[in-house]
């Protein structure tokens, strides 16, 4: 089926957001496990597989509408040095995601194309859980301090 062009177009850009996410959480999860901090690596870990399966349907929608996604651009990714760093960059990146998403959403509607507004819905609520986790992070190292913190993201 032919889909609208400008969705189209917008479908690949998310699908951009998303292999970055899923680059820039690989790596955030990798060093968190090279540190020892095995809790915080299967978190953020969890995070980029929630990722793939959003490109994964991405894609999907980009080949129904019998196009092709590009999957060979990337957007800045933001590697960060230490934990605080880490998720305060993947929280930023969620938060242009959620806005992104919304966006989008409003251009499906406008041209009537509710599968896409169905399936970037799905998307978003995800999104959005994963800056209520980003948050909840951040409240805890901001309540018990970092060393607490990352003490108790030491367990596997």
């Amino acid at each position: 089926m032919k889909g609208n062009s400008e969705v189209i177009k917008v479908l690949n850009s998310l699908l951009s957001d998303e292999l970055t996410a899923i680059n820039q959480y690989m790596v955030h999860s990798e060093m968190c496990e090279n540190w020892g901090y095995g809790k915080l690596h299967a978190a953020i870990r969890k995070r980029a597989f929630d990722e793939m399966k959003h490109a994964e349907w991405l894609i999907e929608r980009i080949l129904y509408f019998d196009s092709e996604p590009t999957v060979s651009i990337l957007k800045q990714i933001r590697i960060g040095k230490t934990v605080v760093e880490m998720i305060s960059n993947d929280n930023e990146q969620e938060h242009g995601a959620v806005n992104s998403y919304n966006e989008a959403i409003k251009l499906a509607r406008d041209v009537q194309d509710q599968g896409t507004v169905d399936l970037l819905t799905k998307i978003i609520v995800m999104e959005e859980g994963h800056i209520d986790w980003a948050e909840q992070q951040s409240a805890q190292i901001d309540q018990m301090g970092i060393e607490n913190y990352l003490n108790n993201q030491v367990a596997s």
